[in-house]
């Protein structure tokens, strides 16, 4: 199982990082062993001051495929979650300063929450799902679906000529702007329209 992340799919976000607006989607691996277990606390590691949280939307690949036309992406996919994806700030702006990939930032164990999962069936429009992070009962980021750059079909259609999908696979869609700070004693929860889909202890 792959973790497929995709960067600067939100226009707000892009200007909150003052990033420049890319001409094709942003893609970065995580391993499996970033993946926070099940119940577990997410510990800020010791090699960060400075880590953030950022929630975003979740497809589970269902089918083995490479070079999926658009079109025929909805067959790819028939679950939908919500997960973080934790990010050194501090380490990833040494790394981009320098021109080196971002994995020790991004791709760290424990860096990737994966919420629980629902049927594509539950959302009349993927393309169209609200979805939000609070963070102590106050709601940090809010968003929806429709303000990604590259929707979910036209990122399967594009991660798919560079790397075949296998079931299990994971992709994170993007984060909204409001990523921030975390600090110990937080409370993370993550919900798809009204549905809680994770809850998260930082220590």
């Amino acid at each position: 199982m792959k973790l497929i992340c995709i960067g600067r799919n939100y226009t707000d976000h892009i200007k909150e990082l003052k990033n420049e607006k890319p001409t094709d989607p942003v893609i970065f691996l995580k391993p499996d062993t970033a993946v926070l277990l099940k119940k577990q606390p997410f510990f800020i590691p010791d090699f960060s001051d400075d880590v953030h949280y950022e929630v975003e939307v979740l497809v589970k690949i269902s089918k083995v495929g490479k070079y999926i036309d658009k079109k025929f992406a909805p067959k790819y996919y028939d679950q939908i979650g919500l997960g973080i994806d934790f990010t050194a700030r501090d380490l990833q702006a040494q790394l981009k300063a320098k021109g080196l990939p971002w994995e020790k930032a991004k791709a760290f164990d424990g860096a990737a929450v994966v919420g629980k999962w629902l049927p594509k069936s539950s959302f009349e429009n993927v393309d169209h799902i609200n979805f939000r992070l609070e963070r102590n009962e106050a709601i940090v980021q809010n968003a929806n679906t429709e303000l990604m750059l590259w929707k979910i079909d036209e990122i399967i259609e594009y991660v798919s000529k560079y790397f075949t999908l296998k079931i299990g696979d994971i992709i994170f869609t993007g984060t909204p702007a409001g990523v921030g700070k975390v600090f110990a004693e937080d409370q993370l929860k993550g919900y798809l329209e009204s549905e809680e889909m994770f809850s998260i202890k930082i220590k």
